[in-house]
């Protein structure tokens, strides 16, 4: 048996930027075990299988498919970066003739809909709560030394938690930021945590205007640091909207791959999160 795959950098227009995801296309569903054998063997950050729902659609004439996202070494509830890859996969390489795909996920229905050059994701809102940091002083010593933290959030519903640098940093102190994942996953272990969202102020002001700045980490998920994380937005988008004041935000995260997108918090409590992509792989597994 031969599998499609296509490895697709989501949330950049230019190849070998942004966060990489496998996506296959798949005729028939495959056992648990077999899908993360596969994306233990891809390596990346996820790998997402797009299924048919109706066995009479294909991926050109279909609207609604299954999509399920596996890391490394687990299956995860929600991924932004391989959402907009499968899409991608299905509107340019598939020829999907539909203005709006419905992906039936393990959180809930997730839309896309072809913008421009681009994409846009229809995804929930993940409103973090303020949280005291003595809470967390192990995981924040690991995580960024002496620097000076002026934010702890945690969304207990994604299991990220969010440290906010304190405005009187400089973007330099977040992107030369050296984190140990081993001591990462060791300094936090109760089970409440199983995401580190890094962030700071943006600078609005110079080109191209960043609200805002990240770093994700999820030693506890196999991913030591991920390069581009929508998921890490829908926590991100709520807490900025709320401190700055704004619906629509441009983030940038700052890995050593870096990426950027378009943020719109929706007053009916979900939030737009816009990006672009390049395929820089296809080819198929062979079974």
């Amino acid at each position: 048996m031969e599998i499609p795959v296509f490895s697709v950098d989501a949330f950049t227009n230019l190849p070998f930027k942004g966060n990489p995801a496998a996506i296959c296309p798949l005729m028939h569903e495959l056992r648990d075990d077999l899908y993360q054998r596969i994306a233990a063997e891809m390596n990346l950050s996820e790998t997402a299988f797009i299924s048919r729902i109706n066995p009479s659609d294909s991926f050109t004439t279909g609207s609604r498919f299954r999509l399920r996202w596996f890391t490394p070494t687990t299956e995860v509830n929600l991924c932004g970066h391989a959402t907009l890859a499968a899409a991608a996969v299905l509107f340019k390489h598939k020829e999907n003739v539909n203005p709006k795909l419905v992906f039936e996920t393990r959180s809930g229905d997730l839309a896309v809909t072809k913008q421009g050059e681009g994409y846009i994701m229809d995804f929930p809102l993940n409103p973090p709560t303020q949280e005291d940091a003595k809470e967390f002083r192990d995981i924040i010593k690991v995580a960024v030394g002496n620097h000076p933290i002026q934010d702890v959030y945690l969304s207990s519903n994604t299991k990220k938690l969010m440290l906010r640098l304190s405005d009187s940093c400089d973007r330099s102190v977040l992107t030369s930021l050296k984190i140990d994942p081993v001591a990462l996953q060791s300094s936090e272990t109760s089970g409440r945590v199983k995401g580190l969202i890094i962030t700071m102020k943006g600078s609005p002001d110079c080109q191209p205007g960043y609200d805002f700045y990240s770093r994700y980490f999820a030693p506890w998920n196999g991913i030591p640091e991920d390069p581009v994380t929508g998921s890490a937005h829908t926590v991100l988008g709520s807490y900025w909207s709320k401190k700055l004041g704004k619906k629509k935000m441009l983030a940038f995260q700052c890995s050593s791959r870096g990426g950027e997108m378009e943020l719109e918090v929706r007053d009916d409590g979900r939030i737009n999160i816009a990006g672009q992509t390049v395929t820089v792989l296809q080819g198929a597994i062979t079974l």
